[in-house]
Order: C-alpha cells, then sequence, then structure tokens
C-alpha cells in the first residue's frame, strides 16, 4: 500500500516536471530544415497577431554547431518560446549559447522568457533595444502599452505573469559570434522597421536571418517614428551585397533567392513612397492621396488592412519632412 501510495507520487512528480510550465499552445510550430545545413526555422502565421493564430506570427530559428545552439529570434509568446526549445531539444542536447533578438517587438520577444527562465543563454542585441523598456518618448511600440494589449489579444497565451526580458550583451554596429565551426555575423540595419534592426549571417552557410527587415509576401508594419523607408532601403541593398543563399525573414516563406526575397518589401516600400511623394509634392491633403491611390496590387496580402493606412501615413510624414528640411536656406 505504502510502495503503491509512493509509486502514485513519484508519477505525479515526474508529471510535473514534464509539464508546460507556460500555457500549452494547440497548434504546433512548422519546423523546417535548411537543406543540407544544420540549421532550422519555425515559420509562423503572416497575419496579426491574435487569438486564430494564438500569436505566432514571426519567424525564428536556430543554428547546431559543434560547440553549441545560437538561437534567432524566440516568438510572440512565453509559450511559443517554451515550443521552440522543446524543438531544440528533439534534435540536439548541446547548450544553448546565444539567443539573438533581431529587434525589441513584441512578436518576436515575448519568447525571451523562456529561454531566460530555462537556459543559460546569454541574449544578445542591438545596443538600441533599451529604448523599448527605459524611453517613453520614442513612439516605437512602447513595452508597456503593448503587453497590456496583448495580454487581452493573446490571454492565456501572454497573461500576468509574461515579461519583458532585457539582454545581456549590447552591440553598436557589428559584432562577431565565432562558435565552434560557424561563424555568425551580426550586422545593424537601423533603424529601419524599429531603432533596433538586426541581421544574422551564418557563414559557411551562407544563410541570412533577416529579420523584419525582409517580409515575403506580407505587409509590413512602418507606422512608427523609428521607421526610416529611406534606411530600410538601404538596408535592402546591403541584404544583396551579402549575396546570401537562403535568406530567412522575418515574416513570410523562406528563400533561396535573394532577390526574389527582398523584391516583395523593397517593392511595397517603393510603392508607398511614390504614390505619397507625389502627395507631398502637390501638397495634397493625405485623406485625399490615400483614397485616390491604387492599392489593388497588395490589397488581398496579409496584414494589409491592419498596416496600410498608418504605412502611408507614416511615409506622408517621413516625405513631408525631408521636403521641408531640403528646403531650408
Amino acid at each position: 500500500m505504502v510502495a503503491a501510495l509512493l509509486a502514485v507520487c513519484a508519477a505525479s512528480t515526474s508529471g510535473a516536471q514534464t509539464a508546460p510550465p507556460y500555457p500549452a499552445i494547440t497548434i504546433p510550430l512548422e519546423i523546417n530544415q535548411v537543406p543540407g545545413r544544420q540549421i532550422w526555422y519555425s515559420t509562423g502565421n503572416p497575419g496579426i497577431p491574435g487569438k486564430d493564430n494564438e500569436g505566432n506570427t514571426s519567424n525564428a530559428g536556430f543554428v547546431v554547431t559543434s560547440d553549441g545552439v545560437v538561437v534567432f529570434d524566440a516568438l510572440g509568446t512565453p509559450s511559443h518560446g517554451w515550443a521552440l526549445l522543446q524543438e531544440i531539444r528533439k534534435l540536439t542536447n548541446k547548450k544553448i549559447r546565444y539567443v539573438v533578438a533581431s529587434h525589441y517587438h513584441a512578436d518576436h520577444i515575448y519568447g525571451l522568457q523562456a529561454f531566460r527562465d530555462h537556459t543559460d543563454a546569454l541574449i544578445v542585441a542591438q545596443e538600441r533595444s533599451g529604448e523599448y523598456r527605459d524611453n517613453d518618448t520614442i513612439a516605437d511600440e512602447k513595452a508597456s502599452q503593448r503587453l497590456d494589449q496583448r495580454r487581452g489579444a493573446l490571454y492565456p497565451w501572454v497573461d500576468a505573469n509574461t515579461r519583458v526580458v532585457p539582454p545581456d550583451i549590447t552591440f553598436r554596429e557589428r559584432m562577431t559570434i565565432a562558435l565552434g565551426d560557424r561563424r555568425l555575423t551580426l550586422l545593424f540595419a537601423g533603424p529601419a522597421h524599429s531603432s533596433s534592426d538586426m541581421m544574422m549571417m551564418v557563414e559557411p552557410d551562407g544563410v541570412l536571418f533577416a529579420g523584419d527587415i525582409v517580409q515575403n509576401s506580407r505587409i509590413p508594419f512602418m507606422n512608427s517614428d523609428d521607421v526610416s523607408t529611406t534606411q530600410w532601403l538601404e538596408a535592402l541593398g546591403e541584404v544583396e551585397k551579402l549575396d546570401p543563399k537562403v535568406i530567412i525573414p522575418g515574416h513570410g516563406r523562406t528563400l533561396s533567392e535573394a532577390k526574389q526575397a527582398i523584391a516583395f518589401t523593397r517593392d511595397y516600400i517603393q510603392y508607398v513612397r511614390g504614390a505619397m511623394a507625389a502627395a507631398v509634392q502637390n501638397w495634397t491633403d493625405f485623406d485625399v492621396a490615400y483614397r485616390e491611390a491604387d492599392w489593388s496590387k497588395y490589397r488581398e496580402f496579409p496584414a494589409f488592412a491592419s498596416n496600410n493606412r498608418g504605412n502611408a501615413y507614416r511615409i506622408f510624414l517621413e516625405l513631408e519632412q525631408s521636403q521641408f528640411k531640403a528646403g531650408k536656406p
């Protein structure tokens, strides 16, 4: 009787140890391997974070080296960060050395909590990521406001226990991680989509984790004071110069053709800039300019309804400001 009771208790304890420490997701991660390389990636739903996709709308990935694992981005809830960690553990028992954050926006960083709580990995980000927590005057995505919003929109996967995890290591322009048989180069690419955009090039594999600099077949978010479409276009030019064999974008499908991978994002930015530039030059009211523009080319893409008008307005202001500066004596 006592032995049986002890066995039940042991089984109960064992079950408690293996139970997920965060609310369980019901939609499994979509994990794929870059052919022939020790690199895997998770592809999220291309839409806006909501209960229909459980908040899994961004991409993430990891590189298995001879001396440990490097993770790039951690997804949009602690539950998804935990699920990504479990996928890594299915493939390797090597220590997770680093988690690199492409930029500090909620859909990429809430999963950091799982890695902070359950690994010894060092979190790496560009130095301006600190503004996400500390600077209330910048109109980029504000940490506290976004967290409150996601606690409602993504409950139970984002709840009262969810927190923003700061980086352990930051860099300004460039940082290299030499780990085992891989060299990973981190490159500041912003401010473009955010103040802290960065990319990670994996050599000798020629695989680029591009973060939100590249978004394939999805309308990107641009409605922030930190967005610079001029710099964004320059960053896309840098992607071409790197000449990667494979690009893993921040959102959308992974592609093996660099020009094809960046074409959607570049074409969209240039199209909106063209439409708004004509309005600014002709002193046309924004509402009139937006209504008269032809958006049929992009209307059916994910996130159009949520992002396009705000994007156009932000670009309108950016071009208006640059015109005023150009007109100064």
